[in-house]
This record gives C-alpha cells, structure tokens and sequence, in this order.
C-alpha cells in the first residue's frame, strides 16, 4: 500500500502522520472523538473532504470512533496488507482511516466503521452559518421520503436526513405525529457544500420538486404534517427564501408554503432513513418540474 504524502499546507504531529501515512493506529478509549456525539459532520484531515456524518455514529465499546455508515463516496476500502482485514482510506486523497467490520449486528446495518480519530476533523453544526463552506437547510415538502429522495440526488449535496421540526412535542414518534396533534412537521435537514451550490438554488430546487401550491399537505398526503415550510436557519436564509417566493408570486403562482423561523429538528427512526434507496422505489407523490 502506497500512501499520500501530507498536504503541504498543514503540518501533522508524530501520531497524526504516522496514523494517516503510515496506517498506525492510535490508543483506544483515550482518543478524541471516541465518545463523542456532537451533531456535524467528520471530516478528513488531511483534504477537509466530508467522510462522515454525526447521524451513522454509534458507540460500539471499541474505543475507536464508530459509523455504520459513510458519505457518498467518500470512503475507498481495500484488503489490508494483513491479507485479513478490510482498510478503509479517504477515496479523494487515500490517507488511513482505520478498519470495516461486518457481522456484528451492533446496529441494524451490520456495518462497523473503525476510525482513528487522528485522521479526522469536526465541523460543528451550530457553526454552519452563511459564511461557511458547509450549511444547514431545512425544509418541508410533505412525505419525507420523496424529499430525501430528490436531495440525494442534487449535487453540493453532502448528507440528507428525514426527521420531525416545528411543533413542541419533544422527540416525537412516527407514530405521534401521525395520530396525534405535535405541531410537526416531516422535514428534512440538508447539510450542503456552499462552495458548490448556494442556499439559493437549494430552495429553488426544493420548490421544483413539488406542488407547493397545495394547502394541505401534498398530493393524497394530507394534514398538517406534510404542509410545505421552509425554516430558515438565519436572516440571511429567511431573505433569500422570501426572494425566491416573490419570484414565483411573480410568475402568477399562488404559494402557500410557509416561512417559518429555526426550531430543533429530530431525527426521525432509521427505517425512515434513505427509505426509497434501502426499497428500490420511487416518490409517489414528487416529481422534479423545471422552474427557474
């Protein structure tokens, strides 16, 4: 195995470079990010580019920071020199990240990311703002599932999650925000690279893939929880979304999706996660329609 040499910008300690180019590994229980559970995104630490999302990070016992899962095409896996174990690399500039393991079941994807906290960086999500390279969008658009659908698909993209926002019960359930008055919304969060799509053309995006005309939910959805909003996570995002909404008033559409201010947003369950992806399907109720 032939690894990168460091990124002449950045100067690494010992342990850093022996770890990402020389595929050491580092003390378990006592490294960074071994329990760790800030929302955000990881990032390699050599190239900045995004390996992992908060969402797929689970504690294992192992001492080693754990993901059942990893950014779109972010990671390269290769048989180890052990002729044993699966490597795991950065795919954009090959440094060491650690070890995959599967047949656990120490989560429901049976997939376990063992990574040297070493080789990575973390971007906070309360440090997102719109003067960062990586972003939050929120919005509502009825059936998650369609919404994340589309998402994964729009490049900038980093990682799309489906959860519940807007109302006051507190970690609501599928189940309570079906049968029950939450005050929620389904929703998804976007975290997006700004330096390749603007929230711009995030939200007119989001308005491209669907009827944001209907007052009561989309397509046969209907109720409350599949109303279109967009919740903007700062002033800058609530202008540029009310820009965007008076384009199209100004094309003669009336718009009843509604612009609401930042609230917490849940994660909804995993079997809501990727749901199209994981069955093979496509959104009944979206489809991608020009606009702009």
């Amino acid at each position: 195995m032939t690894y990168p040499k460091p990124n002449s910008t950045k100067k690494f300690d010992q342990l850093e470079s022996d770890v990402m180019f020389y595929a050491a590994t580092e003390r378990p229980h006592t490294n960074k990010y071994d329990r760790f559970f800030a929302n955000g995104l990881y990032i390699c630490k050599n190239c900045d580019v995004p390996l992992y999302s908060s969402e797929f990070k689970f504690d294992s016992g192992c001492g080693w920071p754990a993901f059942d899962d990893e950014i779109k095409s972010a990671i390269r896996k290769e048989k180890d020199k052990d002729n044993y174990r699966t490597e795991i690399l950065c795919n954009n500039c090959g440094i060491h990240l650690g070890h995959i393991f599967v047949g656990e079941h120490a989560t429901a994807k049976n997939v376990r990311h063992c990574v040297n906290s070493t080789s990575m960086n973390f971007i906070d999500e309360n440090t997102m703002n719109p003067d960062s390279n990586y972003q939050i969008a929120v919005l509502a658009a009825g059936c998650f599932w369609g919404v994340q659908y589309y998402f994964d698909k729009l490049g900038g993209v980093v990682v799309a999650q489906v959860g519940y926002t807007g109302g006051n019960t507190i970690n609501p359930t599928y189940k309570e925000i079906c049968n029950t008055n939450t005050g929620h919304l389904e929703a998804i969060k976007v975290i997006f690279d700004s330096t390749k799509i603007s929230y711009e053309q995030i939200i007119k995006y989001f308005f491209e893939i669907h009827n944001f005309t209907q007052v009561d939910g989309q397509g046969n959805d209907v109720g409350s929880q599949y109303l279109s909003a967009i919740i903007a996570q700062n002033e800058t995002q609530k202008r540029i979304a009310k820009n965007v909404i008076e384009l199209l008033t100004d094309k003669g559409y009336k718009v009843a999706t509604k612009l609401l201010g930042k609230s917490i947003f849940y994660k909804a369950e995993d079997y809501h996660q990727d749901y199209y992806a994981k069955n093979g399907h496509e959104p009944y109720c979206h489809v991608y329609k020009k606009m702009f």
